[in-house]
């Protein structure tokens, strides 16, 4: 007989407390992540445009531009880079680890491919009806999106980074 299984509870309870990320530090973290996409996008795209032109998946190499609302491979690209940079960086994108936050699961120790690649696909949710999703940040308790709420995860601080500081008072 199956029966419910409430493993996201010891989770949950061992993220209390935890200090959440501010909504500019986090808006800050996601533009930084668009630049270095961005930047990422056209010296990948760059190198692959010969074989996306040959595929037929692409008419010119010259109409190979990063626009969300032209094209699949700019949303596709997007995705990619937010939910494998989360999955790799443990959390962290490297706009992310730029500003000392991290995104963590409340379901497991470690956030998963899939609740990363998930949490990207989250984003597109996020900025329907005119970013209302990264504004429900000011309204829910737990200062979570519509992207952390369909990934099951948080944002805190990163308690793992240690400032300047911290590392001076360990040494005294």
């Amino acid at each position: 007989m199956a029966t419910y299984n409430s493993e996201q509870t010891w989770r949950m309870r061992e993220m209390h407390g935890a200090p959440l990320a501010s909504f500019w530090r986090r808006a800050a973290a996601f533009v930084l992540d668009i630049v270095i996409l961005s930047v990422l996008f056209v010296v990948v795209g760059a190198l692959l445009a010969p074989f996306l032109v040959k595929r037929g998946w692409v008419a010119h190499s010259d109409k190979i531009v990063f626009a969300l609302n032209a094209n699949w491979y700019s949303v596709a690209w997007v995705v990619l880079y937010f939910g494998l940079a989360t999955y790799i960086g443990r959390g962290q994108t490297p706009g992310k680890r730029l500003l000392d936050i991290r995104v963590v699961s409340l379901a497991h120790e470690r956030i998963s491919l899939w609740h990363s690649l998930e949490r990207a696909l989250g984003y597109g949710a996020s900025m329907l009806e005119f970013g209302f999703g990264f504004v429900q940040y000011f309204i829910h308790p737990n200062k979570r999106t519509v992207h952390d709420r369909i990934a099951d995860t948080i944002v805190v601080r990163d308690p793992r980074r240690k400032t300047g500081a911290r590392r001076i008072e360990k040494k005294a």
